[in-house]
């Protein structure tokens, strides 16, 4: 199942969390000793959502409401919210 937050994207508040640019993270990574690679693909499901955003982020259908329990793709701030995650874990590993 798949909701559509356009709408609620556009009541919120941006979260203006920096995200790493491309050619400066490979820049950073030519000078590395060791590279490692992570498959973060499921990485925003694992954070779970607050009582106040499962309730902004119920979907209504024919067979009943449901509501994410963990962040989902297509809300505004979760790309934000994620990296401040990965900064907040590695810390050493993504500031050299």
């Amino acid at each position: 199942m798949v909701g559509d937050f356009r709408a609620l994207n556009t009541y919120t508040t941006p979260d203006r969390y920096p995200i790493p640019r491309i050619p400066e993270t490979l820049t950073q990574s030519s000078q590395a000793k060791f590279i490692t690679a992570m498959d973060a693909l499921k990485g925003f499901h694992k954070n779970f959502l607050t009582d106040n955003s499962k309730k902004l982020l119920r979907i209504i259908v024919h067979c009943g409401i449901f509501e994410y329990l963990r962040m989902s793709f297509r809300i505004k701030n979760a790309p934000s919210h994620y990296q401040r995650m990965m900064n907040t874990i590695f810390p050493e590993e993504l500031s050299e």
